[in-house]
């Protein structure tokens, strides 16, 4: 069974919207980190944005340019991923993932949960 759950992706025009959603078992949020990586096609995956358990949050400016933010509902155990503002260059599938509260936030290898993705395709 599959503990993290994206969804939310799809195809969609430059300067479009996107909002992706990360179900989460009960309670996950509020016991772990939770981040956002994105990995495009012949490229690494990289660091898109995390959120504490407790609530802080950060975000690899270069790439989301103040266009994203991440966020979580504790009651329904669900991390959200709003995404504006879209460029081609945001193609890529996104991934949610969960690390121990106290590892660095931007680090992958923190992350010892991931989803499957969800892809995210931006025409120009």
């Amino acid at each position: 069974q599959e503990k993290l759950v994206e969804s939310g992706g799809g195809l969609v025009q430059a300067g479009d919207s996107l909002r992706l959603s990360c179900q989460t078992p009960p309670k996950t949020v509020m016991w772990y980190n939770m981040g956002w990586f994105r990995q495009a096609p012949g490229k690494e995956r990289e660091f898109v944005a995390a959120i504490s358990r407790s609530g802080p949050v950060t975000y690899n400016d270069e790439s989301v340019k103040g266009r994203f933010i991440i966020s979580k509902d504790n009651r329904k155990s669900v991390v959200y991923l709003q995404m504006n503002g879209l460029e081609p260059e945001d193609t890529a599938v996104y991934y949610c993932a969960a690390a121990q509260p106290g590892t660095p936030s931007t680090v992958m290898s923190s992350y010892e949960t991931w989803g499957r993705g969800t892809q995210v395709t931006v025409s120009s």
